[in-house]
């Protein structure tokens, strides 16, 4: 949608029909609007911290299960963790991504609001930060973010290729043939 089918979606009723309560009711629904912003910040946050000390415990508790059993033992549990981690960390990521889009849209909102209102501190912040597109300035969070689900997925990539079966296939192969 371009600006002009948003505008006309959100402002349904132009202020000369709506009444003189106009004013204060853009306000008012303007703020409700920045708390549902700030909420989405905040389960997304949750969200994040909970994957984060999930992915952390998992790999705590691999390592830990690689002091107590045998190599053999270690490969297969190794191989098998690994799978539903990398899934675990995809489905984290879609998350992130989705709550960016979420956070995105409502901020692309809030900055049509403040086109009516006497001050436009996001818009303005948001200027003042270069949109996001300077590093020196601003690096938004969520670059940040998408990356560390990626970090656990190369662990977990790496527990997996390092020690599936095929890979002491190819070990043992590799030293019978000298390679």
């Amino acid at each position: 949608m371009d600006k002009k089918q948003i505008e006309d979606r959100l402002f349904v009723l132009p202020e000369e029909k709506y009444g003189n309560k106009y004013s204060d009711h853009l306000f008012e629904q303007y703020k409700i609007y920045i708390e549902s912003a700030e909420k989405i910040s905040d389960r997304r946050q949750k969200t994040n911290e909970f994957f984060l000390g999930l992915n952390t415990a998992l790999v705590a508790l691999l390592g830990f299960i690689a002091t107590k059993l045998d190599i053999e033992q270690v490969s297969c549990i190794f191989s098998f963790a690994s799978i539903p981690g990398i899934v675990i960390c995809y489905y984290w990521y879609r998350i992130i991504r989705s709550y960016k889009g979420l956070n995105g849209g409502k901020f692309e909102v809030i900055h049509l609001i403040e086109e009516k209102l006497p001050l436009a501190l996001y818009d303005t912040e948001w200027e003042i930060l270069k949109r996001g597109e300077s590093k020196k300035t601003y690096w938004p969070f969520t670059h940040i973010e998408l990356k560390i689900p990626w970090v656990f997925i190369v662990i977990y990539g790496v527990l997996f290729f390092g020690n599936a079966p095929w890979s002491q296939i190819g070990y043992f192969l590799g030293k019978f043939f000298k390679l």
